[in-house]
Formats: structure tokens, sequence, C-alpha cells
């Protein structure tokens, strides 16, 4: 099973520069003809999803470590090198990846204004995501989180809606301001450490204690502290993690519909994703270490935890207050990737008490059971927000606005879109029977033991998930036609139905049967805890 290889070459290799290579060949198409790129960043986007479905099944999750890696030298004298790889956690948002990115493709079909460049920028997205959730290096990580950002910034700058400089702007600025500091505690554990293979760094960094416990003649406590807040800031914007998450909602509603799809569906996870591989093993005793605000006693895991249960409370008030379609969609991500971030707080917190005391392992179940429930949430909520961006997209593209109050009574004109917009509406509520249940019942039952209060007081949340999608449906479907779209088309379009079809049963096979890609996840998730 690890010998696979494409014409002789690593696929971890090929999944990262296969999407690039085919984002040159669309550019060098001549620009009047759209239709030859289409086809050829289609194509390609298609064969690189294949070659994803591959590795993701042929993935032995029996094996302890990771698979297909390849290691080459790179940049000796940094200590850093061409180290891939992957684990049940990484090769599950691999198949996410594959899986949006020919949808995104198909739906940037209806882009006219260079639409060639629209395509390869999509494209070369694709290896930035890739190569992030495939990396064994810290520096390879770090150069690849960064690339994802460029291609989005000009997809929202270009081709978004009318505030779009402003949106794309803001988008920048967070994201860079968070990765400095990511970059300099990048720099100084690799420094340290005299390598950035990061399998070495989780077993060298949290063993760290300097000369006579300082280091550049501060305590050692100190410093982890600092490299681990610049890693916990860039990740919580990336995740959103509230009080981090107001760039989203501007670059989800300015953004083109392929764009909306690909922020949501992928681009938040690389923010989860960079705690699970990253965060939790290199800062165990950071994460479980006392922390004393005010007279109250608490933990970075506990602080982390509470700013998720914000997200999820808040998110799902601010999605309720929308009267824009993508807005509400928007804020729902901050509600449901809250459940992500709450998830990887037990994890963290069980992590960090069973590596300062190895016979601590009270809430190591816990852990284990919140644990595959973010990882899960991360491939469900992929699945489903691509939807709804997709569906809020393809409303918008006949109508011309994004304003709930607009629509009214369209299932009598778009029987087929309202059907499919209340299904996948469903699926992001977590009804039970569809791929939301799942995971974020795990997470709750893993949290609830860990976080009891705050997992209540999450509820909360739960609740007006309910009330901003009944409302996004009663707004968009029914009550009074309005009269205004009587000569409209407002049915589904063949290439939109094609473009959801696969989302909508996955999302239906995943909730009737999970353990299909929870198998996959739950031997990495118990590995990395260490059980």
């Amino acid at each position: 099973m690890n010998s696979l290889d494409v014409f002789g070459l690593n696929p971890l290799s090929v999944l990262i520069f296969a999407p690039a290579l085919g984002a040159l060949l669309v550019l060098a198409v001549p620009s009047g003809n759209k239709v030859l790129a289409r086809w050829i960043s289609l194509a390609v986007a298609i064969g690189v999803g294949a070659l994803a479905f591959v590795v993701f099944f042929a993935y032995d999750r029996t094996l302890g470590g990771y698979q297909f890696t390849t290691q080459t030298e790179w940049f000796t004298l940094l200590g850093s090198s061409w180290h891939l790889g992957v684990d049940g956690i990484s090769v599950t948002m691999i198949l996410l990846t594959g899986i949006l990115l020919p949808l995104a493709i198909l739906i940037s079909w209806e882009i006219e204004d260079r639409a060639g460049v629209h395509l390869a920028l999509i494209l070369f997205f694709e290896t930035g995501l890739m190569g992030v959730f495939v990396a064994q290096d810290l520096m390879i990580f770090f150069l690849f989180y960064e690339l994802s950002l460029v291609p989005i910034y000009f997809l929202i700058d270009q081709w978004g809606g009318a505030n779009r400089k402003y949106a794309s702007t803001k988008f920048m600025i967070y994201s860079i301001g968070g990765t400095l500091g990511m970059l300099l505690a990048s720099q100084l554990i690799g420094w340290t450490a005299g390598t950035f293979d990061i399998a070495e760094l989780s077993r060298i960094w949290p063993a760290f204690n300097g000369a006579d416990g300082a280091f550049l003649g501060i305590s050692v406590g100190t410093v982890k502290a600092l490299a681990f807040v610049g890693f916990f800031i860039a990740f919580c914007i990336k995740v959103p993690v509230w009080p981090f998450h107001t760039w989203l909602p501007d670059a989800h509603g300015e953004a083109p519909t392929a764009g909306s799809m690909l922020l949501a569906g992928v681009m938040l996870k690389l923010g989860a994703y960079g705690f699970i591989r990253l965060v939790v093993p290199f800062f165990p005793d950071v994460w479980a270490g006392d922390i004393n605000i005010f007279g109250i006693h608490t933990t970075a895991a506990g602080i982390f935890a509470f700013l998720a249960m914000m997200g999820i409370v808040f998110g799902a008030f601010a999605a309720l207050a929308q009267n824009d379609i993508k807005r509400l969609v928007a804020y729902s991500s901050v509600n449901h990737m809250g459940f992500v971030a709450l998830g990887i707080a037990v994890m963290a917190l069980a992590y960090g008490k069973a590596y300062l005391d190895p016979t601590n392992t009270d809430m190591m179940q816990h852990a284990v059971m919140a644990a595959n429930g973010a990882v899960m949430q991360m491939f469900n909520h992929g699945l489903s927000s691509a939807g709804m961006f997709l569906l809020a997209g393809a409303i918008y593209h006949k109508t011309h606005t994004r304003d709930l109050r607009e629509y009214g009574g369209l299932w009598v004109k778009a029987p087929i879109y309202g059907g499919v917009f209340i299904f996948t509406s469903m699926a992001s509520l977590g009804l039970p029977g569809l791929n939301g249940f799942v995971s974020e019942f795990l997470v709750v039952r893993g949290s609830w033991p860990v976080f009891t209060w705050l997992t209540l007081i999450s509820m909360i949340g739960l609740l007006f998930t309910g009330s901003y999608i009944l409302k996004g449906i009663r707004a968009v479907l029914h009550g009074p036609f309005n009269m205004k779209w009587s000569g409209t088309n407002l049915e589904i379009e063949l290439r939109e139905f094609i473009a959801i079809a696969p989302l909508m049963a996955l999302m239906l096979f995943t909730g009737l049967y999970p353990d299909w890609i929870l198998n996959v996840i739950n031997g990495s998730v118990v590995r990395l805890l260490g059980m």
C-alpha cells in the first residue's frame, strides 16, 4: 500500500505540483478560448481529485506512523527538507480538497471576465492546500500555508462584489498579520532544535529546557509561551475563532461563488489542522499549565474552549440577524467551526495533562471522542458549507441580489432548487441521519465531562442554529411569491446540480454510515494521543 506511485513519482508530490502545472497550462490558453480553458482546468481538478481518492483508500489505517512518505534534501543550511507524508487526519483533508476543487471549477464556468486567470488561481490555490496537508517539515508547511493566501486574495479582489477591495485587503491584513508571529515562532523552534522536521520537533521541543532553565536570558517557560501565542493567534484567525473572525463575513460576502465555497469548505480547515498537527504536540505543557486571571485559575486549553463557546453562541446570534444570504452562511461557519475548536481544546488539555503526569489519563477517552468529532466536523462542514455557498451563489446569479427580503415563495418557481436547499440546510443544521449530526454529537459528548459548563452554554448556539437555518428557508422558499421574479428562471441549472449532487450524496452516506471515514480518523487520533 505504501509503494503507491504515479509514473514513478511520489503521489503526494504529484498532488502538490499537478494543480500548479495545470494552472500554467490554463494560462497558456489564448484568452479568447474560454471553453478550452474551462475543460482543461476541470480535467486537471478531476485528475487530482481521483488521485486524492486513491491515496485515501490506499491508506492503511492499521499501520502506525506516516505513509506514502518521501524525504529529499531541500534547504540543508537551515535544516529543512522536502519531507511529505500523511496520516488519517491529513488524508481526510486531502480527500475533502480533492472533492471540492472540481466542483468549484465547474461552478466557475459562469465567469466570463478573464476566465482563464480565474480558473488558474483556483488550481494554484489547490497546490497550497495540498502542500499544507502533506507537509512533514515546518518550513514546507509555512511555505504552502502562505502560498494559499495569494490566490484567494486575487479571487476576491478581482472577481468579488461591490466591496471586494475592502474585503480582500482586510483578509490579507488579518492573514499576514497572524502568520508573522507564526513565522517567528517557527524560526525560533527550528533553530533551537536544529531541525524543522515536524515529527522530530514534536519529540524535541516539549522537552527543551535550555541552559539552566533559560534561553537567550529568558526563562524557557516564557519563550515557549511566546512561541505558543505566535501559532495560536495565526491559527485562531484562520479557523476562525471568536474574536478573530471579523474578516470572514466580508471575505465570504464579497468572494465569487467558487471562492466562498473554497474559503469555507477547505481554507478554514488549515487553522484547525495547524492546531492538531503543530500546536497540540509542540506545547503540551503550555496547554495544561495553570493560568491565573484575576484570581481565576484556568489553562490555555480552558481559554481556547471559552473562545470556542463564544464562537458557537455569537456565531449563531450573528447569523440569525443577517438579511444577506451569504453573510448568514458565513456567520454559520463561525458557529460550526466553534465545535471544531471545542473538540481540539479537549484534545489539547488531555494531551497536556498526560504529558505532565503520564499516570493522568482520566480524560483520554473523552479526548479521543472529541478529537474524532473535531476532525470529522472539519470534513462535514466542508461539504455542507460549500453546498450552502453554491446554492447562495446560484440564486444570486439569477436575481442579482443577496437580500433575503427580496426573495420569498421561490419554491413555486424553483421546486428542485427548493428541495436541494432544504436538504443541504438540514445537513448544516445537524439533522440526525445526515453528516453534521455525527460530528457535532461526538464533540459535545467528548467535551461534556471536561468542559461541562462551556458545553452547556454552547447548546444555546445549537438552539439558535435551528433558528437561523429556518429563517433562511422561510425567507427564500416560503411566504408570498415576490412577483418581481415572475419572468425570471430561478430553477437550479444542470451544471449547478451536477456540482452539488456529490456533496448531497456524501452528506447522506456519511450521516448513515460514518465509519467509512471515522475509522481512518480514529486510528491517527488514538496514536497522536499516545493511547
